[in-house]
């Protein structure tokens, strides 16, 4: 057996744990104890539920189901569409950051790209506003931090224009950042297409030269977050599959695989993971809090997952790197594929 590593706890600014409304496809409990399986003790959730989190009111009800059942730590994010500016003020010492859909996904809670300016004046707090903007959309975001300048983070970047408008906008000095996903670092569209519905997700998985593009420019983008985004088996085999894939289990193996393979190093797998996440969101980090990863060759395997949904895009695949331990705040909260924290002992960022 190859010898294990010892990584900082992993920092998730991006995942939809469906809790509450969807809990048929992940809830609280499941989705932390994925987390810690992925070696992940930090967490921030979407506000995309069924019933969308663009009120104080359901933001406190959602945190306080989360304190029941998270078992590592947890934070959130507030949605909006440009109709509930009062409620910014109540709100910005609760959320990680304020997230903003320019383009379909889960839910439809797509914005009308005229509010955005709108939007930018009225969060007057300095957490991060996650954008949710493809490529059709980069010259609106571009012009709106021009004229109002506040600390941008888009999500999952999956192509050569995105990345480029990305790397525009740092070389003018504007507050941006941007993740990448997993996906849309290991898959293609042509194997997007072999997976059929399993492969669905937005945004949607991209020719070879905008894999390539990625990977090329590995210092262009910030942070790799999962976008974790479960759905059940039967959704996806239906006759309208939902969009969105399970991540957070697979990330880190994905990612050690390629280090072991020179496509990164280690210095920017810890940047990416969990360096640069907690910069975005303002975390002081804890030297107590750390994983230990079995760095044996293993196979991706439904089964083994800990999401409710049970499935995987990458399974069958092989890669380096288990969990096999996480201490949180020196305490072991996971060990050798089983949980050993209850429900409800994650803290909740803010």
């Amino acid at each position: 057996m190859m010898a294990s590593i010892i990584l900082p706890g992993l920092i998730d600014p991006h995942v939809h744990l469906r809790d509450p409304g969807q809990i048929h496809k992940e809830d609280f409990f499941t989705g932390t104890s994925a987390a810690l399986a992925g070696g992940y003790t930090t967490v921030v959730d979407m506000p995309n539920n069924a019933e969308p989190i663009f009120s104080e009111k359901k933001l406190d009800e959602k945190i306080s189901i989360a304190r029941q059942k998270a078992v590592c730590d947890i934070g959130f994010n507030f949605g909006t569409l440009g109709d509930n500016f009062d409620q910014f003020s109540n709100v910005y010492d609760k959320v990680a950051g304020l997230k903003v859909y320019l383009n379909i996904t889960t839910g439809g809670f797509i914005i009308d790209k005229k509010k955005l300016a709108e939007i930018y004046q009225a969060w007057e707090s300095d957490k991060p506003i996650f954008l949710h903007a493809e490529d059709d959309v980069s010259d609106l975001v571009l012009s709106t931090l021009r004229s109002i300048p506040r600390r941008t983070h888009i999500c999952h970047v999956s192509s050569q224009a995105e990345l480029e408008f990305v790397m525009k906008a740092k070389d003018e000095g504007l507050p941006i950042t941007c993740g990448v996903t997993p996906h849309h670092l290991f898959l293609n569209e042509t194997e997007g297409d072999k997976l059929g519905a399993f492969g669905h997700m937005k945004p949607l998985l991209k020719p070879e030269k905008d894999r390539q593009f990625l990977w090329d420019h590995l210092d262009g983008f910030d942070i790799v977050e999962s976008d974790h985004a479960p759905h059940t088996k039967q959704e996806k085999q239906s006759d309208n599959p939902p969009f969105g894939v399970p991540g957070l289990e697979t990330t880190l193996p994905l990612i050690l695989t390629a280090e072991a393979e020179g496509k990164l190093t280690r210095s920017q797998l810890l940047a990416k993971l969990h360096t640069n996440p907690a910069k975005l969101l303002g975390l002081q980090t804890d030297q107590t809090t750390k994983i230990e990863v079995d760095m044996s060759e293993y196979e991706i395997n439904n089964e083994d997952l800990k999401a409710k949904c049970g499935w995987s895009p990458f399974a069958g695949r092989r890669v380096i790197g288990k969990v096999k331990k996480v201490i949180l705040r020196g305490s072991t909260v996971y060990k050798n594929g089983s949980l050993a924290a209850e429900a409800g002992s994650g803290r909740i960022i803010q």
